[in-house]
This record gives structure tokens, sequence and C-alpha cells, in this order.
């Protein structure tokens, strides 16, 4: 039985499991969920600080940290998990793999490379600091992100009785961040030995070339890249995605 880490979100089957990226949750992947659940019992994830304003984490703010209570949700379904992550949640889905090989069978990356170092959080810094900590309507929350990321922020930010409050704290999200410009992780990629799908944007945040290498360097890989896309992929090119994703997850049931 899945831990309380795990949201059951239908489907039979072989895992899969949802990994959202920072600032994100596990219910933003609602559009995806009717024909991901065609493959298997799908399965979101809310990643630590990712839990609600007020929930706090024991334990410093580390990828290590990320990945082990990663792996402590997928362990508990009993079987190797297809990882569909977004940005950090790849990230941390291919730490998985490379660190717990028998939990993983498979990896969606979607616009994440594995070297943002000498990038700061500088130039976000303060537009993050200044957001309300609730928005009193959801038409704010699109005035504030745009129509893509508006629509993702309206599900992921705790519906209160007066608003949408903020599902953590920006200072923690700037910590997550700032570690990337820190270190990068090649030796965790190359140590990836399951079939990968690489789906990067043609407006993408990670650095030009390095998601390329990836799948030239990386075990099984195939890569798409979409243009015109931003970094949100999966809702800002939906059909382009999901034919991707249904022909990847199709070649590896054929594979088992």
């Amino acid at each position: 039985m899945a831990s309380d880490l795990l949201t059951p979100r239908g489907g039979t089957g072989q895992p899969l499991v949802l990994v959202h990226g920072l600032m994100g949750r596990g219910s933003t992947w609602s559009r995806q969920l009717p024909w991901l659940a065609r493959f298997g019992t799908v399965y979101t994830y809310d990643a630590p600080w990712h839990r609600g304003r007020d929930v706090e984490d024991p334990y410093p703010i580390s990828t290590e940290r990320f990945v082990a209570d990663l792996a402590e949700a997928v362990e508990s379904v009993g079987a190797p998990a297809v990882m569909v992550g977004h940005s950090m949640g790849a990230l941390h889905s291919w730490c998985l793999a490379a660190s717990r090989p028998d939990l993983v069978r498979g990896l969606v990356v979607e616009d994440m490379a594995p070297d943002f170092r000498g990038r700061t959080t500088g130039p976000w810094e303060p537009w993050l600091h200044a957001l309300p900590i609730e928005f009193g309507r959801a038409e704010q929350v699109y005035e504030e992100f745009g129509p893509i990321a508006g629509q993702y922020f309206v599900e992921a930010f705790d519906r209160t009785d007066t608003g949408w409050r903020l599902h953590g704290r920006p200072t923690r999200w700037i910590e997550i961040a700032a570690e990337w410009g820190t270190r990068d992780y090649w030796q965790q990629w190359s140590q990836v030995r399951v079939p990968s799908l690489l789906i990067e944007a043609g407006n993408s945040v990670t650095p030009a070339g390095q998601m390329l290498t990836m799948a030239e360097t990386g075990f099984q890989t195939t890569y798409i890249h979409v243009p015109g896309a931003g970094h949100l992929i999966h809702d800002d090119a939906p059909q382009i995605y999901q034919e991707a994703v249904e022909s990847f997850l199709t070649s590896l049931a054929q594979r088992a």
C-alpha cells in the first residue's frame, strides 16, 4: 500500500509517479491524469517544502533530502516506478534512479539539466518576495503569472475560505534553487541505467545544449525539442508532450 506521501490518481498496473517542479505540487497534473492512467497506476507526489505554507520539513534543504523523501514514497508502492518528472522533479527522479536503481524502471525528464553552477537566484528574488501570501481571486493569480503558469498555480496553491494561499515559503524555494548554483549533477546522470525520455522546451530555463548532451551521453535515451514551448511543456504544448510520453511508455512496456 502506498504511503501518505503519494496520492493515488487512478489506473491499474505498473506504478507511474508524477513529480512536480519547484513551486509546484502534485495537484498540477490534473490534465495529464486521464491518459496517463491508461499506462498504469498513477500517483502524484508533493515534495518537502511544498506541502502547505506552515508544513516544515525537519531536515536541512538539500537534493539528498529530497531524494531520500522521494525514495520513501516510491518504495511504498512495492514495484519499480516510471518517474515522470518536471524541472526540479526531473532532477530528483534521475538522482533517485542513480542511487536506488531498484525503485525506477523508466524516466521522463522535462526541461531540466544537470549544471546551473554560477547562476544565482538574485534576479527573481525581489519578485518572489513581493508575492502576496494569499490571492483573493483566481483572476489575480492569472494576472500575476499568465495563462499557463496561472492555471498551474491556481491548482498548486492552498485553497482557503478567502482565496488561494502560497503552499510554501518563498525563502525556502529560493534556498532550494540556490543549491543548484553551487553544484552539478552530471555524475548522477551518468549512473542512470534505465530508459529515459528527455523533453526540452524551446524557451527552456536550462543552460543551452545540456539536455542534448544528456541525450548523447545517457543510457537508452530519447530526446525531443519542442519549439515555442515554455518551461511547462506538459501544459504549454500538451499534445506534443502527450504523444511523446505515450510513445515512450508504450516502448517501455514492450521491453518488459
